[in-house]
Order: structure tokens, then sequence, then C-alpha cells
């Protein structure tokens, strides 16, 4: 598994290098935006993580320029701040993830692994189920004609159902896929976030796209 730390703080990319090395990958680092951007055009990566504040070009920068190249490596970004309008930015310009600073190496180390899992290559712009469309690189969800506002939980279950269309998939599934393989908390959070998403992108609209499957989980249907 090869992972591309783009990180300026040298004592931070140096620990997290030890760390994941230590845990079989094989570690390259850059430490500013321009020439992560190179490496991250020029070699074949599993998964990037980049810290948004970055001499020379942030790290949102670099994201949209390598989804602008057609480069869908698995981008999990770092960042000293909090909020959810820095994360609907790094989402907005097509990283995966978003982890902020200080963290758990235990928590990383998740994360990057179920981004791996997920994998990049030529990933569909734009997701459809009937009417329902979400755009993965603009972090953008329509029903028919109508833009629906969403968190970025929200976009990432919604995101995560539309890739398993017409499946059912069961709430560990969800828990590894949307939240991170360690998550100790209440399942029944996925519940609470399914009722979130059914109150916006279904019952507006008269529909019911979102279908529990008793005792397994939650299908969404092929046609939205």
């Amino acid at each position: 598994m090869r992972v591309l730390i783009v990180e300026d703080e040298t004592r931070l990319a140096e620990a997290i290098q030890r760390g994941l090395s230590a845990e079989g990958f094989n570690v390259d680092r850059a430490d500013n935006g321009i020439d992560g951007l190179w490496k991250a055009k020029e070699n074949a990566y599993d998964v990037i993580v980049l810290d948004i504040m970055l001499p020379g070009m942030n790290g949102y920068k670099v994201c949209e320029n390598l989804r602008e190249a057609g480069v869908w490596t698995p981008v999990l970004m770092l960042t000293a701040k909090d909020g959810e309008y820095d994360q609907t930015d790094a989402f907005d310009l097509g990283a995966d993830d978003y982890l902020i600073k200080p963290f758990s190496f235990l928590v990383l180390v998740a994360r990057l692994r179920a981004l791996i899992r997920r994998g990049g290559g030529d990933r569909p712009v734009v997701l459809r189920a009937g009417d329902l469309s979400l755009d993965s690189v603009r972090h953008r969800v329509q029903r028919g004609e109508t833009e629906l506002t969403l968190t970025p939980r929200e976009f990432g279950l919604l995101e995560y159902l539309m890739h398993h269309r017409g499946e059912v998939v069961s709430k560990t599934q969800i828990l590894e896929g949307v939240w991170d393989p360690y998550y100790e908390g209440d399942p029944n959070v996925v519940e609470v976030y399914v009722g979130y998403l059914r109150r916006k992108i279904d019952e507006p609209f008269g529909r019911r796209s979102i279908e529990t499957i008793r005792g397994v989980g939650y299908r969404l249907a092929e046609g939205g």
C-alpha cells in the first residue's frame, strides 16, 4: 500500500511516516503543495494524506487540481481547523475524508484503510438513481431540478447508498464505510441519519427510495 503525505509540519510528517511504515505502508512525503501535486500526478498512490495549510499551494487547490486532472486517488485532508464549513469546502473539491488535528493515529490508519478498500480509479462524477443525482466533485445533490442541502455526514451516507443502490447494506457496513471501522458509538446513529435523509430526499417529493429491510439493513431503490 503506497501513501503520499503532503504536510509541512516536519515533526508531524515524520511521526505519521514512521507509524504508517510500521503498519506496512510504503510512504512518500512532500512538504509543500506544489511538490505534493507533482508527486500525486506522476506516481500511483493508494491514498493521499493532504494538509490544508501548505506553502506554495494550499490543500484545497491541490485536491481541486488533482480532480480536474482526472486523478481519483482517495484523499484524506488534515487540518487544525474545525467546523462544518471547512469540511464542506474539502468535500466540494473532491476530498474523500477529513481529519482534524490533533487526531488518534489508530483512527488515521482505520480511515486510510477504509479509503483504500473503497478505491479510486475512474469514478463517475455524478451518481444517479432515477431522478436523484449526487455530484461527488461539486458536492451537490438534486431531486429532479430541485437542489437539496445535506450535511457532510448525510452526503457521505447518501453517496455510500448510491454506490450500492439496489443492494441491501447492513448498519455495520454503513458504519465502516461512512463513519470508520473502529466506531464505538451507538450503531443506531445509522437509523437516525437514514431518517434525516428521508426527510430531505424522499418525504417532500412523496418518495420512499430508502427501504428498511427488517433485521438486515437498508437498500436504496435502483429507480430512486
